[in-house]
């Protein structure tokens, strides 16, 4: 009997037979631990890209929320504008006193709505003095450029407006252009004229 009690042992205590497939399982578990830890992180990162983006979009919401009726209202500031353009500051000085009252009244009308587009973010592109900027300028003509540099803003024919950072219409304007060569720097190579006379 004592020999028969020899021979068994509980598999746990076995002759290490049984060692390869608990090592087996731990490294199978140890696998699956880091990839339920590797979807975890992933997920929270996922989770995260959705708040900050979530967060930007709100911001943008809010800020840029107005745009579609700024753009309406950038026609009413446009109207006031050619009225007040229309009647000639010499014309002003001559006229009755209900005339110089409605003018005063649209000037008025002009910086409230100024004031209060600018207090939703709405601001006008300053051209005073600036070149041309694709970004900011819509180039509608080219112009002499009385003495000035090309590409410089000669002429303002519809005010540009940003909002925040963001272009809400570009200003149309007229910019210098180069000036021509003088005719005794002009090119008389062969084949840089053509001769149109019959």
């Amino acid at each position: 009997m004592n020999g028969e009690d020899e021979d068994y042992l509980p598999e746990s205590q076995g002759n290490g037979a049984g060692d390869g497939t608990a090592q087996d399982e731990v490294a199978q578990l140890k696998t699956e631990t880091a990839d339920l830890k590797d979807r975890l992180l992933r997920a929270l990162a996922d989770a995260e890209n959705v708040r900050r983006r979530a967060e930007r979009d709100k911001a943008d919401a809010s800020q840029y929320a107005v745009t579609k009726f700024a753009r309406d209202m950038l026609s009413v500031a446009d109207n006031l504008k050619r009225a007040l353009d229309a009647y000639p500051p010499d014309a002003r000085a001559g006229a009755s006193p209900q005339v110089k009252a409605v003018i005063e009244g649209i000037e008025a009308t002009e910086r409230h709505l100024q004031t209060t587009l600018e207090r939703y973010g709405v601001k006008m592109i300053d051209t005073t003095g600036a070149r041309f900027d694709p970004n900011l300028h819509q180039a509608i003509a080219e112009v002499p450029s009385e003495g000035k540099p090309p590409g410089t803003i000669m002429n303002v024919v519809q005010t540009g407006y940003i909002i925040a950072d963001r272009l809400l219409r570009p200003a149309m304007v007229t910019i210098a252009r180069g000036d021509a060569k003088p005719a005794s720097a002009q090119d008389n190579s062969p084949g840089s004229t053509i001769d149109t006379k019959a």
